[in-house]
């Protein structure tokens, strides 16, 4: 059985040495923007194609990173971005963001995609949109379990890469605003400031309450090679090179079905150990950990003996080599790879021998020495006539010749056509001044005024058919909401669709690419949620593409940015409620005091004494596969309307508000009144804040 392609981080050129010299098949760095990295060492152009150079010697791969959302004034960067990877000849780019996708198929299009785990793929329905739109591989989210992950592996013809080591981000990738909201610092954007690292801590709870053990799943990698995975990636770009030298050498190990060595592992860096909970469905209090002095103090005795590892050349790439001497003949070397590269050079004619002719084993004995090279002899085949002498010196200068040409021609960069054909300019199609108002909500707070005052309304998919049979909401007024992340029951999920749609309901709430397949599927018409984190006109294009009848913003884009958008579809944004800060498959709550004491949301509290809700759904009914983790005060814009003209619609974000509440909130909004109370009860967002 083939093995699965080892897979580094490189977020340096020292990083990208030890990732090749200990056996990665491949490496995955980044340039000096649009990467979801932006802090690490990351390579400028000229880097970039020295590191091409280098791992194509050596067989190893390139893919870069252009995996972060994009503004829409950074067309030419993205632009620039990808034209350099194309001339430098990488072997695939990783994206997040569907307009750069887009951008990398026209400009380049021999230059392969792969969906970043960043679009936070977490299904089959997830998986199959990218093979429509593209992709040759898809990045899983971490979260999945192992029948999970073999589910996707066996029913898409995409290659399927799947994390094995490193850190454990506690929000579903791609879902988080975390940092963004409390710092600016957008994960989305590659800036992320971890403060999910920082005490937070549940009534009754430990602190780090939003800190889990790194992954590591070394010694499962028979089981991944068994499902089909086709890579097996190591997180940790920001981490030194010593730490990327010991995961590679500790994932070429278990492929070579040797005992991994983890207290090496450990000792290099950990978060109080390591963790295998999500793909073993073991999804507890056990996940938890955090870096603690004796996990920092660890590294030191190791580093050194890791450095070696890569201090010098290890011979990766296996050639064959025929010898052939004969009588009155230029003697001739022929050296091939197995990439179809050959060559062969000739020597002087060699000389009758008076005391002991050369052998075949000692001339291959000579030729074998290809120390100080990226290469060594896997073939050997030396055809001599009988009685000749060849100098050893000329055997080595036959080698060293051949090895040179085979060098250069591994070396030569091969770069994707290029052509700057992105779309800069996109149609505007405003149909009104004023936004109408959408409402998020229960059917338990429904009531008659928000109905009258809110053309569309977003339910979740368990209430729709009671809505509709209830008369408390007309069909052409409900939007049926599908979970934005959905592990499991899909299919389930997918019959209450379609009965939704025998009732009348035509549209359907996407907040995720799964989600957008399902609804098609399913006879609805997709509406774009915010988690589609869209952020530029380009990215509105390819949406509707995918038939999607109009979108969320993602509320990391600043006001002005989201009102100069166009691109064919009628946009809103989240205009009110306690936004979702991040996507937790993992309850916090659940870890501290058990789901027994909880009753369905409970608070997170951070080392300023701000409180965060995190609501699994329970107490309403609604239970949800993942737990939200809610800001600490509303999201308010009812008295600043004046400056959301141009927009098509309002979204209001309602949570755990009562009934009476939300139709206050609905009365404010239609009406434009400030809200009650002091101004530190609520936050405008980041709307009004520049997001880096």
């Amino acid at each position: 059985m083939k093995h699965p392609e080892i897979l580094a981080p490189a977020g340096s050129f020292d990083s990208l040495i030890a990732a090749v010299q200990c056996g990665a098949n491949a490496v995955y760095l980044g340039g000096k923007g649009m990467n979801a990295r932006r802090n690490a060492g990351n390579f400028d152009a000229e880097e970039l194609r020295r590191a091409v150079e280098y791992c194509h010697l050596r067989g190893v791969k390139v893919y870069q990173t252009i995996n972060i959302v994009m503004f829409e004034d950074e067309i030419d960067e993205a632009v620039e971005t990808i034209r350099t990877a194309a001339e430098a000849g990488v072997d695939a780019v990783l994206t997040q963001d569907l307009a750069v996708a887009r951008m990398v198929r026209e400009c380049a299009p021999t230059l392969p995609v792969h969906a970043s785990t960043q679009m936070s793929i977490h299904n089959l329905e997830g998986a199959r949109l990218c093979e429509e739109l593209g992709f040759s591989r898809v990045v899983l989210a971490r979260e999945l379990t192992a029948a999970e992950i073999r589910h996707i592996c066996e029913n898409t013809p995409l290659e399927v890469e799947v994390f094995v080591h490193g850190a454990l981000c506690m929000s579903v990738s791609g879902q988080c605003y975390l940092s963004s909201m409390i710092g600016g610092r957008s994960g989305n954007r590659g800036l992320c400031a971890q403060p999910c690292r920082l005490p937070f801590q549940a009534e009754g709870g430990k602190p780090y309450a939003l800190s889990l053990k790194d992954l590591s799943l070394a010694d499962r990698i028979a089981e991944l090679t068994e499902m089909g995975v086709a890579s097996l990636k190591i997180e940790g770009r920001m981490k030194r090179p010593e730490y990327v030298a010991a995961a590679v050498s500790a994932i070429r190990t278990a492929c070579e079905d040797r005992p991994v060595d983890f207290e090496t592992l450990r000792s290099v860096f950990s978060r109080s150990g390591f963790t295998k909970g999500y793909f073993d469905g073991r999804i507890d209090r056990e996940m938890f950990g955090y870096r603690q002095k004796e996990d920092v103090t660890s590294a030191a005795g190791v580093l050194g003996e890791l450095a070696r590892l890569y201090d010098r050349e290890n011979p990766l790439v296996p050639v064959s080599m025929r010898l052939e001497a004969r009588a009155a003949q230029p003697t001739r070397l022929t050296v091939s790879d197995r990439d179809g590269h050959t060559f062969t050079v000739e020597g002087s004619v060699p000389q009758a021998a008076i005391n002991k002719p050369t052998t075949p084993e000692r001339a291959a004995q000579n030729l074998g020495k290809t120390g100080g090279t990226p290469f060594y002899a896997d073939e050997m085949d030396c055809d001599l006539d009988d009685g000749l002498m060849i100098p050893a010196s000329e055997l080595n200068a036959l080698r060293r010749e051949a090895l040179e040409q085979l060098t250069a021609a591994r070396s030569d960069v091969q770069s994707h056509a290029f052509t700057d054909r992105a779309q800069r300019a996109f149609p505007r199609t405003r149909d009104r001044k004023i936004p109408t108002l959408r409402a998020r909500l229960r059917l338990s707070q429904l009531t008659p005024e928000i109905a009258a005052r809110c053309p569309d309304l977003i339910l979740p998919y368990e209430d729709i058919a009671e809505a509709v049979a209830s008369g408390k909401a007309k069909p052409e007024q409900l939007i049926v909401e599908i979970p934005r992340l959905l592990f499991e029951g899909t299919d389930a999920v997918l019959e209450v669709l379609r009965q939704a749609r025998e009732l009348g309901v035509t549209r359907a709430w996407c907040g995720n690419l799964g989600a957008i397949d399902m609804a098609r599927n399913a006879g609805l018409s997709p509406v774009g949620g915010y988690s589609l984190n869209i952020t530029n006109s380009a990215a509105v294009q390819e949406y509707a593409a995918l038939g999607l009848t109009d979108t969320e913003l993602s509320f990391e884009l600043p006001v002005t940015r989201a009102r100069s958008l166009g691109g064919f579809l009628p946009q809103g944004i989240l205009a009110y409620g306690y936004l979702p800060l991040m996507a937790l498959r993992n309850c916090p709550i659940k870890a501290a005091i058990g789901c027994g004491k909880c009753r369905g949301y409970e608070s997170l509290t951070d080392r300023k004494g701000v409180r965060f809700t995190v609501d699994c759904g329970r107490h309403d009914g609604h239970p949800r596969q993942v737990s939200e983790l809610y800001n600490s005060v509303p999201l308010w814009l009812a008295d600043r309307l004046g400056e959301l003209e141009g927009l098509s619609f309002l979204t209001l974000w309602f949570t755990r508000e009562s009934a009476a509440q939300c139709e206050a909130v609905v009365q404010s909004y239609a009406e434009g009144r400030p809200m009650p109370g002091a101004p530190s009860e609520k936050t405008r967002g980041l709307y009004y804040r520049t997001v880096l």
